[in-house]
């Protein structure tokens, strides 16, 4: 099984997991209802304070499963209805390191170093008041 990282939403920062040489990003997975998911620790399989993103993914379009999630994401095509009139917007769960981020309609975007280390280095004094 591969590894899974995206950006945040908010800073376009890695989300490093927990093998990175710099530690884990702790970051907050968002759902279209208002729900928040904290990861301190993140393991770099997807899943963010017990709840699986592709899982998320699935049931924010009304799919059930995993594979469905992960199917969703990599060819959005394959739920599309036969009518253009039946079909519905995509909705994709947020990734931020702000705990006061509103959610908004636009997916992560998949990080090319799948989490081993970060695009910009980090500092620990970072203000991050800008996205709050």
């Amino acid at each position: 099984m591969g590894m899974f990282s995206w950006l945040t939403n908010d800073t376009g920062e890695s989300v490093t997991n927990r093998y990175a040489d710099e530690g884990a990003l702790p970051v907050y997975l968002y759902d279209n209802e208002g729900n928040v998911w904290h990861e301190p620790e993140y393991d770099g399989y997807g899943e963010f304070g017990g709840m699986d993103y592709y899982e998320l993914l699935a049931k924010m379009n009304g799919l059930k499963t995993r594979d469905e999630g992960i199917d969703l994401e990599c060819d959005s095509l394959v739920y599309m209805p036969e009518s253009l009139d039946e079909a519905k917007e995509v909705l994709f769960p947020n990734i931020a390191e702000s705990d006061r981020w509103q959610w908004v309609n636009e997916p992560p975007e998949r990080c090319p170093n799948q989490g081993f280390f970060s695009l910009y280095p980090r500092n620990d004094d970072e203000d991050l008041q800008e996205y709050l």
